[in-house]
């Protein structure tokens, strides 16, 4: 498409436009700039001249003065052949109301973000002049939103009705593009069996969904605004059940199920491990076979509970594995960030690029990887203010491993669940920190102390996988539930928060050093490295 663009009647000011056409350019279009103060003449006969598709106008001065000049541009459109042209508008507020009364303007900008530009400028063609609703699949909806990543959050207040309020209002927002659903306990681990639901936890921890039809009336209140994908975990029993009742109701964008959680190792359900763990790889490849994509929700389940940095990245790569191993085509590799408490950025995301380098050797033609990353549950205070703060900044460090998914977490997390106009105040923090993150980060390659932690995270954790697959006589060792079940009960998979566990052995003991998460030596407090302390482990059997 061919945009012209110009600064019109006495305005000098050619910023705006000038960005505009930079975007326009940078998806693709063809533009042509005549500068500022250009009289109505001169744009529309070199907008007839060149036969441009678009016509872009910017005006920043008096509101009175402006509407004189589109009434001249509204007569004259027709004398110079220009009656099916598109013409937009960008200025101040109170030039862009002047505008709207103008209805040769197909559209008018006055405080939209990049973004918004950018979406509307690839949604112009010769062939498409309306906006259409956004896909509605993850992979589609990726790309029809690149450069920037798709917007998420989770959310789920005490009753159905305020619920299902506050998805219209987020939808009706057009700020997130993928709301997933936060059901009650009672609905995790009891959706199918509801005689063994406790009425008064109801509400605890989320949304109260009882029945098909509250999944069904849930997804009915996102469609509406950007209509939104929408999502929800699967529940801690019963996984392929749920499998089957999300994408039935919801369209579950993506499937997010664990491979060794959700059962009598944290106590989300009664499950014993071993059968926890099969049932969660049936889940995974039901999933696999109906083409969704789906994410195994394992490391950040480790550090949420100290592990050291070595299992995070362990445990990433275990899980792609198995992803890939049991079908799945398009993986959602999850990084939280900022966990445990005290480890630094730079070391942080160290250990997420480690995670990632390791899964990108997964990929292939039949297998690829969407990234995902979302700030840390335990990093924010309770300071709402400061931690706006600690949002801006988790999101921005998000931004270096390159995302296609940012999952929001509000700024609202250590003192309440966030209500719907909470989330939005902390999704217009995400994408103001995404916009500018977009425009160019610092090369993280080039810092050295990165680097190295980096290589030996690579090296440690290909040793302790290495360790773990010698536990199983198995072809497919990482595909053996059994496998895990000795992993834990030795040690090789351990955190100190196993202590009393009837599953996890907790013997190990971690520390904050340098900013990094490191097993550690109890006597002397020297960091273990894992030939160490699997050598340790064994010869204590």
């Amino acid at each position: 498409m061919k945009i012209i663009g110009a600064s019109i009647g006495n305005c000098v000011h050619v910023a705006g436009i000038l960005s505009f056409l930079g975007l326009a350019r940078s998806v693709g279009h063809e533009v042509i700039f005549l500068g500022p103060a250009v009289p109505v003449d001169e744009l529309l006969e070199k907008a007839r001249e060149e036969d441009a598709d678009m016509v872009a106008i910017s005006y920043r001065l008096t509101p009175q003065v402006a509407k004189e000049l589109f009434k001249e541009i509204e007569e004259k459109i027709p004398k110079y052949g220009l009656k099916n042209k598109t013409f937009v508008f960008g200025g101040t507020s109170k030039v862009a109301e002047v505008a709207k009364e103008f209805s040769f303007f197909s559209k008018v900008f006055s405080k939209e973000s990049r973004r918004e530009l950018v979406m509307y400028l690839k949604g112009q063609t010769k062939e498409k002049k309306e906006k259409l609703m956004p896909a509605q699949t993850l992979l589609k909806r990726i790309e029809e939103d690149a450069p920037y990543p798709l917007i998420r959050h989770h959310f789920g207040r005490p009753t159905l009705e305020e619920t299902i309020k506050g998805i219209g209002k987020m939808a009706e927002s057009g700020l997130i593009d993928v709301i997933s659903l936060a059901p009650d306990q009672n609905a995790q681990q009891y959706f199918f069996e509801p005689h063994k639901m406790k009425a008064e936890l109801s509400g605890a921890g989320g949304v109260p969904i009882r029945k098909k039809e509250d999944f069904m009336k849930l997804y009915e209140a996102s469609r509406r605004g950007n209509y939104p994908l929408m999502r929800c975990y699967a529940g801690t029993t019963h996984i392929v059940e749920m499998a089957k009742m999300l994408h039935e109701t919801i369209n579950n964008a993506w499937a997010a199920i664990p491979l060794s959680w959700y059962n009598e190792l944290d106590g989300r359900s009664e499950r014993k491990f071993v059968d926890a763990v099969r049932e969660n790889m049936e889940g995974i490849k039901w999933n696999a076979s109906h083409g969704l994509p789906v994410e195994i929700n394992e490391p950040h389940q480790w550090t949420l509970r100290s592990a050291h940095d070595t299992i995070f990245v362990t445990m990433s790569y275990i899980a792609a594995y198995v992803a890939k191993k049991l079908g799945v085509k398009n993986y959602v590799s999850q990084y939280m960030l900022n966990t445990p408490p005290g480890v630094s950025f730079e070391m942080d995301l160290a250990k997420m690029l480690a995670a990632k380098k390791m899964i990108s050797t997964l990929e292939d033609e039949n297998f690829k990887v969407i990234t995902e990353v979302r700030p840390g549950l335990m990093i924010f205070p309770s300071d709402m203010d400061e931690a706006k703060g600690q949002l801006g900044l988790s999101l921005t460090e998000g931004m270096f491993l390159k995302p296609q998914i940012v999952h929001v977490v509000a700024f609202t997390e250590a003192d309440h669940a966030a209500k719907a106009d909470e989330i939005i105040q902390s999704l217009k923090i995400a994408r103001r920190v995404v916009e500018e993150s977009i425009e160019g980060l610092p090369d993280v390659s080039e810092i050295k102390s990165v680097n190295q932690r980096v290589d030996e995270l690579i090296s440690e954790a290909t040793y302790l996988i290495n360790e773990i697959k010698k536990l199983s006589s198995s072809e497919e060792p990482l595909l053996d539930p059994q496998t895990y079940d000795k992993a834990l009960k030795i040690g090789y998979l351990d955190t100190p928060n196993f202590v009393g566990s009837k599953v996890g052995r907790g013997k190990v003991v971690t520390a904050i050093i340098d900013g990094k998460c490191e097993a550690i030596d109890p006597k002397t407090g020297h960091i273990l490295k894992e030939k160490e302390r699997i050598e340790k482990l064994n010869s204590s059997r």
